[in-house]
């Protein structure tokens, strides 16, 4: 077994909350997936897989991971929320045509939380990074738009 769905059989278990096969393909579908999905494309998703499941427990499975701190939740204003199986300070970055989201490591990111702590005073308990623009292959796209015009 991966060593994150590891965790969080332990998690679930040392918090007393069941370990099933519904909670675990949640999250191994976040795990495997770079989508960025919503939770009804997550239920689309594994409803073949899990027939009994409802969307409820997408949803619930869904607060419990991040409770846990095992995912992090997007929120692009108007779009459905979408949800993120790396839990790891990155940049999101937000294609305006598709809506496609891409992870962006950043190295300099713990850095600026230094900084930003150092300066305010704050104790910074997480740090989240959105970037909004086109996308390279929508750009291409608009561009051969434009030159055949």
């Amino acid at each position: 077994m991966r060593p994150e769905l590891e965790t969080f059989q332990r998690l679930l278990t040392e918090r007393g909350y069941r370990v099933t096969p519904q909670r675990m393909g949640i999250y191994e579908y976040l795990l495997d997936t770079k989508t960025h999905p919503s939770a009804e494309e997550i239920y689309q998703a594994l409803k073949d897989r899990f027939p009994m499941m409802s969307q409820a427990t997408v949803y619930k499975t869904l607060d419990l991971l991040l409770e846990l701190g095992l995912i992090a939740q997007l929120g692009l204003g108007g779009q459905a929320t979408r949800y993120d199986g790396n839990p790891d300070v990155h940049v999101n970055v937000y294609c305006s045509e598709c809506h496609r989201i891409y992870d962006v490591m950043e190295p300099e990111l713990p850095k600026l939380a230094e900084s930003v702590a150092r300066r305010s005073g704050f104790v910074v308990k997480g740090q989240r990074h959105e970037f909004y623009g086109i996308c390279p292959e929508c750009e291409a796209r608009r561009s051969a738009r434009m030159q055949e015009r």
